[in-house]
């Protein structure tokens, strides 16, 4: 990999793969004058996709999910001077009736056990009787014409151009005290593990800082970090605020719900 192989050679094999997949997307773009694009990408990985685009200094690229600010999102590689920006993206609207409560978890439960994978899938923004999904244009005839049920529930599948969507985040707070900024400590408060344990899930590769990766217990966290521990949830550290008259640290941590 030339000049990433200092960095990128210390990556999970899943990450090497997509390292090499995107290098490959750039030298055939050059070649075929073709754009071409990954399939959806989580955040981490949209963070790591966009770290090889700057070091390989490729300009022409974009990621993107359907609509601005989306999670999951497509790396996106023109040619050069190419800007024909279309993308194999669909937007699917689900409707329902607004009594039926549906969750995240149950449209993606039915589209999994149609066999289609997790890339395949990008946001899911769940409303009142409305769900919006943006899917990779190869499934979205078989969602379309084979689903009418989330479990018990009849729905309406069909092709969108309204993507204004609006996503409204909720989190549950949680209020503590550490010693220190350590990841470790901070971990323990937002998991309720104790320190121990929560040092060992560090060290296992089991947390996630602003979408790397980080082993290190004593890694420091500043204010407004995201983290996602496995197992427990994805949080922000939302607020420091102060210190306790024992010169422990007040931190507010939110909780993506």
């Amino acid at each position: 990999m030339g000049k990433l192989n200092s960095y990128y050679s210390k990556l999970p094999e899943e990450d090497r793969i997509l390292v090499s997949h995107i290098l490959d997307m750039i030298d055939i773009c050059e070649r075929s004058y073709q754009p071409k694009f990954t399939f959806f990408l989580d955040e981490r990985q949209s963070v790591l996709a966009e770290k090889v685009m700057i070091e390989q200094k490729y300009d022409n690229y974009k990621l993107f999910g359907g609509y601005d600010n989306a999670s999951r999102k497509i790396l996106a590689v023109f040619p050069p001077y190419y800007d024909n920006e279309q993308y194999p993206i669909t937007a699917l609207s689900i409707k329902y009736r607004e009594t039926d409560k549906l969750t995240h978890r149950d449209f993606l439960g039915v589209f999994m056990a149609r066999q289609i994978k997790r890339n395949m899938l990008g946001d899911i923004i769940v409303g009142k009787g409305l769900t919006t999904v943006f899917v990779y244009n190869t499934v979205k005839d078989m969602l379309v014409s084979e689903i009418n049920k989330i479990g018990s529930v009849g729905v309406k599948i069909t092709e969108t151009d309204n993507v204004d969507v609006q996503v409204e985040q909720s989190f549950i707070e949680k209020n503590g005290t550490v010693s220190s900024m350590r990841l470790d400590s901070i971990v323990s408060v937002a998991s309720g593990l104790s320190r121990d344990k929560s040092a060992s899930l560090i060290k296992g590769g089991n947390v996630i800082v602003m979408y790397n990766v980080v082993e290190a217990p004593a890694h420091q966290l500043r204010e407004g970090d995201i983290f996602s521990v496995r197992g427990s949830g994805k949080y922000v550290l939302s607020s420091v605020n102060g210190k306790t008259k024992k010169d422990r640290i007040h931190i507010t941590i939110k909780k993506y719900n």
